[in-house]
Protein backbone atom coordinates (compact mmCIF):
# COMPACT_ATOMS: atom_id res chain seq x y z
CA UNK A 1 0.00 0.00 0.00
CA UNK A 2 1.10 3.57 -0.61
CA UNK A 3 2.99 5.25 2.24
CA UNK A 4 0.12 7.50 3.38
CA UNK A 5 1.99 9.38 6.16
CA UNK A 6 4.78 10.31 3.74
CA UNK A 7 2.30 11.48 1.13
CA UNK A 8 0.36 13.52 3.70
CA UNK A 9 3.63 15.23 4.66
CA UNK A 10 4.25 15.92 0.98
CA UNK A 11 0.79 17.49 0.64
CA UNK A 12 1.48 19.66 3.67
CA UNK A 13 4.68 20.91 2.07
CA UNK A 14 3.00 21.64 -1.25
CA UNK A 15 -0.46 22.81 -0.17
CA UNK A 16 0.52 26.47 -0.12
CA UNK A 17 1.70 26.33 -3.72
CA UNK A 18 -0.50 23.69 -5.33
CA UNK A 19 -3.69 24.04 -3.33
CA UNK A 20 -6.38 21.56 -4.31
CA UNK A 21 -4.07 19.77 -6.77
CA UNK A 22 -1.96 18.50 -3.87
CA UNK A 23 -5.07 17.09 -2.20
CA UNK A 24 -6.19 15.50 -5.47
CA UNK A 25 -2.86 13.73 -5.83
CA UNK A 26 -3.10 12.29 -2.32
CA UNK A 27 -6.69 11.21 -2.92
CA UNK A 28 -5.69 9.39 -6.12
CA UNK A 29 -2.75 7.67 -4.44
CA UNK A 30 -4.98 6.38 -1.66
CA UNK A 31 -7.82 5.39 -4.00
CA UNK A 32 -5.60 3.48 -6.42
CA UNK A 33 -3.91 1.77 -3.52
CA UNK A 34 -7.04 0.64 -1.71
CA UNK A 35 -8.87 -0.36 -4.91
CA UNK A 36 -6.09 -2.46 -6.42
CA UNK A 37 -7.54 -5.27 -8.53
CA UNK A 38 -4.68 -5.95 -10.95
CA UNK A 39 -3.22 -9.44 -11.10
CA UNK A 40 0.54 -9.24 -11.82
CA UNK A 41 2.25 -11.46 -14.32
CA UNK A 42 4.96 -13.84 -13.04
CA UNK A 43 8.56 -12.67 -13.11
CA UNK A 44 10.86 -15.34 -11.70
CA UNK A 45 8.50 -18.11 -12.82
CA UNK A 46 8.60 -16.88 -16.43
CA UNK A 47 10.80 -18.67 -18.95
CA UNK A 48 14.07 -16.75 -19.36
CA UNK A 49 17.81 -17.09 -18.87
CA UNK A 50 18.57 -13.37 -18.64
CA UNK A 51 16.13 -10.72 -17.43
CA UNK A 52 17.05 -7.11 -18.27
CA UNK A 53 15.33 -4.49 -16.11
CA UNK A 54 15.07 -0.96 -17.47
CA UNK A 55 14.27 1.00 -14.34
CA UNK A 56 11.02 3.02 -14.54
CA UNK A 57 10.32 2.22 -18.20
CA UNK A 58 6.68 2.54 -19.28
CA UNK A 59 5.39 0.07 -21.84
CA UNK A 60 4.09 2.83 -24.10
CA UNK A 61 7.44 4.63 -24.05
CA UNK A 62 9.23 1.45 -25.07
CA UNK A 63 6.70 0.80 -27.84
CA UNK A 64 7.08 4.38 -29.07
CA UNK A 65 10.85 4.02 -29.39
CA UNK A 66 10.55 0.53 -30.90
CA UNK A 67 8.38 1.98 -33.67
CA UNK A 68 11.15 4.42 -34.61
CA UNK A 69 13.09 3.45 -37.73
CA UNK A 70 16.35 4.22 -35.91
CA UNK A 71 15.88 1.10 -33.79
CA UNK A 72 15.35 -1.66 -36.31
CA UNK A 73 16.75 -4.22 -33.86
CA UNK A 74 13.68 -3.77 -31.65
CA UNK A 75 10.42 -5.60 -32.36
CA UNK A 76 7.83 -3.63 -34.30
CA UNK A 77 5.21 -4.44 -31.67
CA UNK A 78 6.82 -5.28 -28.33
CA UNK A 79 4.68 -7.01 -25.77
CA UNK A 80 3.82 -5.88 -22.28
CA UNK A 81 3.17 -7.41 -18.87
CA UNK A 82 1.73 -6.27 -15.58
CA UNK A 83 4.42 -5.65 -12.99
CA UNK A 84 3.86 -6.71 -9.39
CA UNK A 85 5.06 -3.28 -8.27
CA UNK A 86 4.89 0.45 -8.90
CA UNK A 87 8.31 1.25 -7.38
CA UNK A 88 11.76 -0.33 -7.24
CA UNK A 89 11.58 -1.05 -3.52
CA UNK A 90 8.25 -2.78 -3.94
CA UNK A 91 9.58 -4.81 -6.89
CA UNK A 92 12.67 -5.97 -4.98
CA UNK A 93 10.65 -6.88 -1.91
CA UNK A 94 7.90 -8.62 -3.89
CA UNK A 95 9.92 -10.47 -6.54
CA UNK A 96 13.12 -11.30 -4.66
CA UNK A 97 11.79 -11.09 -1.11
CA UNK A 98 8.89 -13.38 -1.96
CA UNK A 99 11.00 -15.92 -3.86
CA UNK A 100 12.04 -19.32 -2.58
CA UNK A 101 15.65 -20.02 -1.69
CA UNK A 102 15.89 -22.39 -4.64
CA UNK A 103 14.73 -19.69 -7.06
CA UNK A 104 17.53 -17.34 -5.97
CA UNK A 105 20.34 -19.81 -5.30
CA UNK A 106 21.30 -20.01 -8.98
CA UNK A 107 20.51 -16.37 -9.81
CA UNK A 108 23.16 -13.70 -10.42
CA UNK A 109 21.96 -10.12 -9.85
CA UNK A 110 23.91 -7.32 -11.56
CA UNK A 111 22.51 -3.98 -10.48
CA UNK A 112 22.88 -0.24 -10.77
CA UNK A 113 20.09 0.40 -8.25
CA UNK A 114 21.33 1.42 -4.76
CA UNK A 115 18.29 -0.08 -3.06
CA UNK A 116 20.06 -3.43 -3.34
CA UNK A 117 22.04 -2.40 -0.25
CA UNK A 118 19.02 -2.64 2.03
CA UNK A 119 16.14 -4.37 0.23
CA UNK A 120 17.57 -7.80 -0.64
CA UNK A 121 19.33 -10.58 1.24
CA UNK A 122 22.58 -11.05 -0.67
CA UNK A 123 23.25 -14.43 0.90
CA UNK A 124 20.24 -15.94 -0.85
CA UNK A 125 21.64 -15.20 -4.34
CA UNK A 126 24.31 -17.01 -6.31
CA UNK A 127 26.11 -13.66 -6.68
CA UNK A 128 25.23 -9.97 -6.37
CA UNK A 129 27.30 -7.37 -8.22
CA UNK A 130 26.37 -3.91 -6.94
CA UNK A 131 27.86 -1.92 -9.79
CA UNK A 132 26.58 1.35 -8.33
CA UNK A 133 29.04 0.97 -5.45
CA UNK A 134 32.11 1.37 -7.66
CA UNK A 135 30.87 3.02 -10.88
CA UNK A 136 28.61 5.86 -9.71
CA UNK A 137 29.07 9.12 -11.62
CA UNK A 138 28.70 12.03 -9.19
CA UNK A 139 28.51 14.57 -12.02
CA UNK A 140 25.61 12.71 -13.65
CA UNK A 141 23.92 11.94 -10.35
CA UNK A 142 23.36 8.35 -11.46
CA UNK A 143 25.17 5.31 -12.82
CA UNK A 144 25.49 5.31 -16.62
CA UNK A 145 24.74 2.12 -18.57
CA UNK A 146 28.26 1.07 -19.61
CA UNK A 147 29.55 -0.16 -16.21
CA UNK A 148 26.38 -2.24 -15.83
CA UNK A 149 26.83 -3.63 -19.33
CA UNK A 150 30.46 -4.52 -18.61
CA UNK A 151 29.52 -6.23 -15.35
CA UNK A 152 26.77 -8.22 -17.09
CA UNK A 153 29.16 -9.35 -19.82
CA UNK A 154 31.74 -10.42 -17.23
CA UNK A 155 29.10 -12.31 -15.28
CA UNK A 156 27.69 -13.94 -18.40
CA UNK A 157 31.12 -15.20 -19.42
CA UNK A 158 32.51 -16.16 -16.01
CA UNK A 159 29.66 -17.04 -13.65
CA UNK A 160 28.27 -20.52 -13.11
CA UNK A 161 24.83 -19.10 -12.24
CA UNK A 162 21.95 -20.55 -14.25
CA UNK A 163 20.12 -17.22 -14.61
CA UNK A 164 20.96 -13.53 -14.45
CA UNK A 165 19.05 -10.31 -13.78
CA UNK A 166 20.65 -7.13 -15.15
CA UNK A 167 19.22 -3.95 -13.61
CA UNK A 168 19.97 -0.69 -15.46
CA UNK A 169 19.00 2.65 -13.90
CA UNK A 170 17.85 4.24 -17.16
CA UNK A 171 15.36 5.55 -18.22
CA UNK A 172 14.85 6.53 -14.56
CA UNK A 173 15.57 10.21 -14.02
CA UNK A 174 17.89 12.11 -13.80
CA UNK A 175 18.47 12.31 -17.53
CA UNK A 176 22.03 11.37 -18.50
CA UNK A 177 21.67 13.36 -21.73
CA UNK A 178 20.64 16.53 -19.89
CA UNK A 179 23.41 16.16 -17.35
CA UNK A 180 26.00 15.69 -20.09
CA UNK A 181 24.70 18.77 -21.88
CA UNK A 182 24.91 20.76 -18.68
CA UNK A 183 28.53 19.69 -18.20
CA UNK A 184 29.22 20.96 -21.69
CA UNK A 185 28.03 24.44 -20.76
CA UNK A 186 24.27 24.34 -21.36
CA UNK A 187 22.56 26.62 -18.86
CA UNK A 188 20.60 24.96 -16.07
CA UNK A 189 17.58 27.20 -16.64
CA UNK A 190 17.00 25.46 -19.95
CA UNK A 191 15.94 22.44 -17.91
CA UNK A 192 13.86 24.19 -15.22
CA UNK A 193 14.76 25.13 -11.68
CA UNK A 194 16.12 21.69 -10.85
CA UNK A 195 16.22 19.04 -13.53
CA UNK A 196 16.69 16.24 -11.00
CA UNK A 197 13.25 16.96 -9.47
CA UNK A 198 11.36 16.50 -12.69
CA UNK A 199 8.16 15.52 -10.87
CA UNK A 200 8.10 18.73 -8.84
CA UNK A 201 8.91 20.67 -12.01
CA UNK A 202 5.77 19.17 -13.55
CA UNK A 203 3.67 19.64 -10.42
CA UNK A 204 4.52 23.33 -10.16
CA UNK A 205 4.37 24.07 -13.89
CA UNK A 206 8.09 24.74 -14.24
CA UNK A 207 8.31 22.28 -17.09
CA UNK A 208 5.93 21.04 -19.75
CA UNK A 209 4.86 17.41 -19.95
CA UNK A 210 6.09 17.28 -23.57
CA UNK A 211 9.56 18.45 -22.54
CA UNK A 212 9.79 15.98 -19.66
CA UNK A 213 8.60 13.14 -21.90
CA UNK A 214 11.26 14.04 -24.47
CA UNK A 215 13.91 13.78 -21.77
CA UNK A 216 12.45 10.48 -20.59
CA UNK A 217 12.61 9.10 -24.12
CA UNK A 218 16.20 10.29 -24.59
CA UNK A 219 17.19 8.48 -21.40
CA UNK A 220 15.68 5.26 -22.75
CA UNK A 221 17.43 5.69 -26.08
CA UNK A 222 20.68 6.19 -24.18
CA UNK A 223 20.46 2.81 -22.46
CA UNK A 224 19.20 1.01 -25.60
CA UNK A 225 22.51 1.75 -27.29
CA UNK A 226 24.20 -0.21 -24.52
CA UNK A 227 21.70 -3.04 -24.77
CA UNK A 228 22.84 -3.56 -28.36
CA UNK A 229 26.42 -3.95 -27.08
CA UNK A 230 25.32 -6.32 -24.32
CA UNK A 231 23.41 -8.53 -26.72
CA UNK A 232 26.45 -8.86 -28.99
CA UNK A 233 28.48 -10.13 -26.05
CA UNK A 234 26.12 -12.46 -24.25
CA UNK A 235 25.18 -16.08 -24.89
CA UNK A 236 21.57 -16.64 -23.89
CA UNK A 237 18.76 -18.56 -25.54
CA UNK A 238 15.98 -16.66 -23.77
CA UNK A 239 16.50 -12.98 -22.91
CA UNK A 240 13.64 -10.79 -21.67
CA UNK A 241 13.75 -6.99 -21.59
CA UNK A 242 11.26 -5.51 -19.14
CA UNK A 243 11.01 -2.98 -16.28
CA UNK A 244 10.33 -2.95 -12.56
CA UNK A 245 7.64 -0.25 -12.91
CA UNK A 246 6.61 2.76 -15.00
CA UNK A 247 6.14 6.49 -14.35
CA UNK A 248 3.12 8.76 -13.97
CA UNK A 249 3.20 12.13 -15.73
CA UNK A 250 0.12 13.58 -14.07
CA UNK A 251 -2.38 10.87 -14.95
CA UNK A 252 -5.07 10.96 -12.25
CA UNK A 253 -3.01 13.78 -10.66
CA UNK A 254 -0.15 11.36 -9.85
CA UNK A 255 3.54 12.02 -10.58
CA UNK A 256 6.55 9.74 -10.44
CA UNK A 257 6.33 6.17 -9.19
CA UNK A 258 5.05 5.87 -5.61
CA UNK A 259 4.84 2.33 -4.29
CA UNK A 260 1.57 0.46 -3.87
CA UNK A 261 -0.37 2.38 -6.53
CA UNK A 262 -2.37 0.37 -9.08
CA UNK A 263 -2.31 2.69 -12.09
CA UNK A 264 -1.73 1.22 -15.57
CA UNK A 265 1.02 3.77 -16.32
CA UNK A 266 2.87 2.50 -13.26
CA UNK A 267 2.18 -1.22 -13.59
CA UNK A 268 2.26 -1.87 -17.34
CA UNK A 269 5.84 -2.59 -18.41
CA UNK A 270 7.46 -3.79 -21.65
CA UNK A 271 8.14 -7.47 -22.24
CA UNK A 272 10.42 -8.22 -25.18
CA UNK A 273 11.82 -11.70 -25.69
CA UNK A 274 14.92 -12.31 -27.79
CA UNK A 275 18.01 -14.53 -28.20
CA UNK A 276 21.60 -13.32 -27.97
CA UNK A 277 24.98 -14.62 -29.11
CA UNK A 278 28.39 -13.64 -27.75
CA UNK A 279 30.56 -12.42 -30.65
CA UNK A 280 33.31 -11.29 -28.25
CA UNK A 281 33.33 -7.89 -29.94
CA UNK A 282 33.76 -6.10 -26.61
CA UNK A 283 36.28 -6.56 -23.81
CA UNK A 284 34.63 -5.20 -20.67
CA UNK A 285 36.53 -3.04 -18.22
CA UNK A 286 37.50 -4.72 -14.99
CA UNK A 287 35.31 -4.21 -11.95
CA UNK A 288 36.16 -1.15 -9.91
CA UNK A 289 36.70 -0.73 -6.20
CA UNK A 290 33.83 -0.46 -3.71
CA UNK A 291 34.04 3.18 -2.61
CA UNK A 292 30.84 3.45 -0.56
CA UNK A 293 32.57 2.96 2.78
CA UNK A 294 31.23 1.27 5.87
CA UNK A 295 28.40 3.70 6.66
CA UNK A 296 25.22 4.44 4.76
CA UNK A 297 25.81 8.13 4.04
CA UNK A 298 26.99 7.58 0.48
CA UNK A 299 24.11 5.23 -0.24
CA UNK A 300 21.64 7.83 1.02
CA UNK A 301 23.28 10.48 -1.15
CA UNK A 302 23.00 8.30 -4.24
CA UNK A 303 19.34 7.58 -3.59
CA UNK A 304 18.77 11.31 -3.20
CA UNK A 305 20.59 11.88 -6.51
CA UNK A 306 17.90 9.68 -8.06
CA UNK A 307 15.17 11.83 -6.56
CA UNK A 308 14.24 9.69 -3.55
CA UNK A 309 13.54 11.36 -0.20
CA UNK A 310 15.46 9.20 2.27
Amino acid sequence: MVDVPAQVANVARNLRYRGVDAVRELASLVAYSLQSTTDPDPVLDADWDVLVLLDACRADLFADVAADADYDSLPAEPGSRTSPASSSVEWLETVFGGASDDALADLAYVTGNPYSASKIDHDRFHTVDEVWRYAWDDDLGTIPPRPVTDAAIRTGRESTADRMVVHYMQPHFPSVVEREQRSEGVELDEFGDDEMSVWDDLRFGHRSEADAWKSYRQNLEYVLDDLALLFENLDAERVVVTADHGNAFGEHHVYGHPGGVDLPVLREVPWWETTTTDTYSHDPDAAGRDDTGEGGDVIEERLEDLGYRT
